[in-house]
């Protein structure tokens, strides 16, 4: 095992920035997922680790060395690609002992590790098959083992479960943590689904336009992002965006539907002040539920637009002013909110109803800067307001 850190790192193709001043420092037997939009630079982020590109400016360094110059062959790493890349001429036996032959390990070590790599990703049985004769997770399975036999400091696994059918990602997610805790080593895993990143790993690094958005545990980039792309980037489906303007008691939307109560001073920002508020669909409820909150909004009068049952749950499209055109690519044209709701919910299309926001759960992102200015917005009686995390700090 062993921990990984990226100093200063840049990476340029001419006139292409596709790394930008990248600061990671991964500790020694984590799980970090990599994650962003797809040309977001992770995949170049995670070639950097390995050696197969050499950064234009910073360092690597994998345990106490510094690797920013060294081949991948002298970094203590292996990779798993999404091109699983089995020889097809070769059984899995084969495939998994070939790094081990270049290599010229003793027969019986390579018999050893073999067995003990084809144990964990669960092979019994299947290493005198051919790759033609497995399923897509077998091979993916085989990939691994390759990876574990060389018994690396680190893993790099970059979107190896992409070409996989819904199903046997998920299966193969839950045997990419079985494996983590058993061999309790550092893995860093690219992906571009989310759903991976919150699931597997011990910290998510959300990236966008080469640079390092947030670092941080799965729920506390979920709740507590740090900028809007965060938000935006982080839940299925994604959080709401109204845009609007500070008052002296409060927010109002631009299209003056939405109206929240609060001091502003006791959030650090001042009347007409450009912020946008964000709230996550399952944190929308209709009126009727207020009484359940401990800190509802006021009710804010829309109309429903389109419904999608989900099975356990129905999301809701709410219209705040019925008579603006809805634009696919600007939602917040007509106002429009996605609210999440229980499956028997007696609730339709074209309906006329109210819903509360609750406060606790609203977030508040300067639009100028896109950074986040506050989690929660919890009244405490009157026209003062304080946070969630003031909370926490007293």
């Amino acid at each position: 095992m062993a921990s990984v850190t990226l100093k200063n790192v840049v990476k340029r193709y001419d006139d292409v920035t596709a790394v930008d001043d990248m600061n990671l420092d991964i500790k020694d037997g984590e799980f970090v997922c990599l994650v962003g939009p797809s040309g977001c630079g992770k995949s170049t982020t995670m070639e950097t680790i390995a050696g197969l590109t050499i950064p234009t400016e910073g360092s690597v360094h994998i345990g106490n060395r510094e690797v920013t110059n060294l081949p991948p062959k002298d970094r203590g790493i292996s990779m798993v690609f999404q091109n699983i890349a089995l020889f097809p001429h070769m059984d899995v036996y084969d495939n998994i002992s070939f790094g081990l032959r270049l290599r010229n390990t003793p027969k019986d070590e390579i018999d050893k590790r073999v067995q003990m790599a084809s144990d964990v990703v669960q092979l019994e049985g299947m290493l005198d098959r051919m790759p033609d004769e497995m399923s897509g997770g077998q091979r993916q399975r085989v990939a691994i083992a390759r990876a574990i036999v060389r018994e690396p400091d680190v893993f790099l696994m970059d979107e190896p479960l992409a070409n996989l059918d819904a199903k046997l990602r998920v299966h193969m997610r839950t045997e990419l943590q079985r494996l983590h805790k058993e061999l309790d080593t550092t893995i860093i895993y690219v992906t571009h689904d989310q759903a991976e990143a919150m699931t597997m790993s011990d910290r998510i690094a959300v990236i966008d336009s080469g640079e390092l958005q947030q670092i941080d545990p799965p729920l506390v980039c979920y709740n507590e992002p740090a900028n809007l792309f965060v938000a935006g980037f982080i839940g299925s489906p994604s959080m709401n965006f109204v845009p609007g303007v500070v008052t002296a008691t409060g927010f109002t939307s631009d299209n003056d539907k939405i109206e929240i109560d609060f001091d502003p001073a006791s959030l650090g920002v001042t009347p007409d002040q450009r912020v946008t508020v964000g709230i996550r669909p399952e944190d929308v409820y209709p009126a009727e539920q207020a009484d359940e909150l401990a800190n509802p909004t006021k009710p804010i009068p829309v109309t429903t637009d389109v419904l999608e049952p989900m099975g356990d749950e129905i999301f809701v499209y709410l219209l705040t002013d019925k008579d603006a055109e809805v634009d696919l690519e600007d939602p917040n044209a007509a106002g429009q909110l996605l609210m999440s709701v229980e499956p028997d919910s007696p609730i339709s299309e074209d309906q006329e109803m109210e819903v509360v926001l609750d406060r606790s759960k609203i977030h508040l992102f300067d639009t100028e800067t896109e950074q986040a200015l506050q989690h929660g917005i919890v009244d405490l009686g009157g026209d003062a307001a304080t946070t969630t995390e003031a909370e926490s700090d007293d």
